[in-house]
C-alpha cells in the first residue's frame, strides 16, 4: 500500500450517511484490513491494493477492455469477459474504456484536498443534523497518517469526527489518530480469543487492550457487535454475558450497536472473483431481542443497526 499523509487507498466516499454516527454524515471508506472475518460483507474492503470488479450482467460483450488491459489479463468467455485475477494490476484502464459499466475499479489513491472537497460539500447537513465525518473500511487506522491529517483539517473546518475500526493496530497508530477524534465505533466480535482468531485471522488481545486504553484517554465510544449465529454469538447468554462484563468497566462506552448478519455482500464475491464460502442464516428478531435483552438488563443502551 503506497499510503502518505497526502493520498490514501480509499474505495468509496458516501454521502448522507446515518449508520456511522450521530447526524448526517459523509462516510470515507478506506480499503485494506488486518482482519478475514468469514462474513464480511464489504469483501472489495479487504485487499490492500486496487481490484477489479466484473458485472457480468451489464457486460455488452465488445471486447474493448481486452484490447485496453496492458497486462493482458482479460480473456473472452462465454458470458462476456474472464480475469487473470494473478496477472490483473489492478490499473484501471479496461474500467475507464467499459461503456456499460461492467467492470469497476474498486480502491483508487486520493489525494487529501478531494477528500476534504466531497465532504465540505455537506457541511451545512453536518451542522443542522448534529452530524459530520466519519472514516471506515477496510481499516482506517491502516492508514493512520492520512487519517490523523484528514481529521485535523476536518475540525477546522468545523466538522465532528468519528474513527471506525477493529482496532488490532498497535496502540501509537491507534494514539495519533486520537488526538483528532470526537467519537469512536469500536467492533467487538466475541470475548473468546481462540474463536476470534478463527473467525477472523486474528486473536482479540490487542484489540480488547486497545478499546480500554481508548476509553482511558476519555474518548466517547459506541461498540458495535455483529450478530451472526452460531459463529461470534454460540450461547446468548453466556457469550454477552461475557461482553457485558468487560463492558461495565468502561465508563466512556456510550452505547452498544448490534448489527444482525445479512447476506448483502454475496454478490461483491463473484464480482471479484472469489468463493463465498460461509453458509449463515441472518438471525431473526426474537435471537437479536434476546440480546438487546440482556445489554439493556445490565444498564447498557442498545441500538440495533446503528440508529440512533
Amino acid at each position: 500500500m503506497k499510503e502518505t499523509r497526502d493520498s490514501a487507498l480509499i474505495f468509496n466516499i458516501q454521502r448522507f450517511s446515518i449508520h456511522d454516527g450521530p447526524g448526517i454524515r459523509t462516510t470515507v471508506f478506506f480499503k485494506g484490513c488486518p482482519l478475514k472475518c468469514q462474513w464480511c460483507h464489504n469483501p472489495e474492503s479487504i485487499n490492500p491494493f486496487p481490484e477489479i470488479a466484473y458485472h457480468e450482467s451489464r457486460c455488452i460483450k465488445c471486447y474493448k477492455c481486452i484490447e485496453a488491459c496492458p497486462t493482458e489479463a482479460l480473456s473472452k468467455s462465454r458470458n462476456g469477459i474472464r480475469i487473470n485475477r494473478e496477472e490483473c494490476d489492478g490499473c484501471g484502464k479496461c474500467a475507464e474504456i467499459c461503456y456499460s459499466g461492467a467492470l469497476e475499479l474498486c480502491g483508487r489513491y486520493i489525494k487529501i484536498e478531494e477528500v476534504m472537497a466531497e465532504a465540505i460539500r455537506d457541511l451545512p447537513f453536518y451542522k443542522n443534523s448534529n452530524g459530520g465525518l466519519t472514516v471506515s473500511g477496510g481499516e482506517p487506522l491502516a492508514q493512520a497518517d492520512f487519517v490523523a491529517d484528514f481529521f485535523a483539517r476536518a475540525r477546522e473546518e468545523g466538522m465532528h469526527t468519528a474513527l471506525d475500526t477493529s482496532g488490532h493496530v498497535e496502540w501509537a497508530t491507534v494514539r495519533k489518530v486520537l488526538d483528532h477524534t470526537d467519537l469512536v465505533l469500536y467492533d467487538i466480535k466475541t470475548m473468546d480469543s481462540e474463536r476470534h482468531k478463527v473467525l477472523t485471522g486474528v486473536p482479540n488481545k490487542l484489540i480488547l487492550a486497545n478499546l480500554e486504553r481508548t476509553c482511558g484517554e476519555g474518548i466517547p465510544v459506541i461498540v458495535r457487535i455483529p450478530v451472526i449465529p452460531n459463529y461470534n454469538i454460540v450461547n446468548v447468554e453466556k457469550d454477552v454475558k461475557k461482553i457485558v462484563d468487560f463492558l461495565q468497566g468502561l465508563n466512556t462506552v456510550k452505547r452498544v450497536d448490534l448489527l444482525p448478519f445479512h447476506r448483502l455482500g454475496k454478490s461483491k464475491y463473484l464480482m471479484l472473483g472469489r468463493n463465498y464460502v460461509v453458509d449463515i442464516e441472518p438471525p431473526d428478531k426474537e435471537y437479536v431481542e434476546n440480546i438487546r435483552k440482556i445489554l439493556v438488563s445490565s444498564g447498557i443502551e442498545v441500538s440495533i443497526g446503528g440508529l440512533l
